[in-house]
């Protein structure tokens, strides 16, 4: 046991550390670190470039969407500027339709007042007719029964002689009664 253990001490003075670029290990990392060096860059310059386009589509976007919304909301305006416009004259067309209405009924109400002077000038001049065609219906009935009257007074108290002489005397004054 004792040579088994002054052996292992040999062995381990002699398996002493080898030096840094003698392990394996050591050089395993080195590579590893070469390749992350050599990758990093070109892997870098991937992310960096994908994330570059990745922001400028996002600018864009933005970009688009900022414009999208300036024009929308200039439609705005203009069509608020034109709602306010058509109210305008729609309340126009309606003060317009009022003032219309209103001139219309004064129209109506004015040929309305001269249709009723007219019928009542109307009706004044047909009962002033009615009244004188009595008038002239009753004179002449009046002269009518006169004459009726005088006529039977005249036969009944005149005589044959006198009466012809009245038709002597009226037949000479008839010429004159002519012109």
């Amino acid at each position: 046991m004792f040579i088994s253990v002054a052996q292992a001490a040999e062995t381990a003075a002699e398996t002493v550390e080898p030096s840094f670029f003698q392990n394996p290990e050591s050089w395993v990392a080195i590579t590893w670190l070469i390749v992350v060096v050599l990758l990093a860059k070109p892997v870098y310059k991937g992310i960096t470039k994908g994330l570059d386009e990745r922001r400028d589509k996002i600018k864009e976007r933005l970009a688009e969407a900022e414009r999208l919304r300036n024009e929308a909301q200039e439609m705005l305006v203009t069509y608020q500027k034109k709602q306010r416009d058509a109210m305008k004259e729609a309340e126009g067309i309606i003060a317009q339709a009022k003032a219309e209405a209103e001139r219309l009924a004064k129209q109506a109400a004015a040929d309305l007042d001269e249709l009723v002077k007219r019928r009542e000038q109307q009706a004044i001049e047909r009962i002033n007719q009615a009244e004188a065609e009595a008038t002239l219906e009753v004179r002449n009935k009046a002269v009518e029964i006169a004459v009726s009257a005088t006529g039977k007074l005249i036969a009944d108290t005149l005589s044959a002689d006198k009466a012809n002489e009245l038709i002597d005397a009226a037949i000479k004054e008839l010429p004159n009664r002519l012109h």
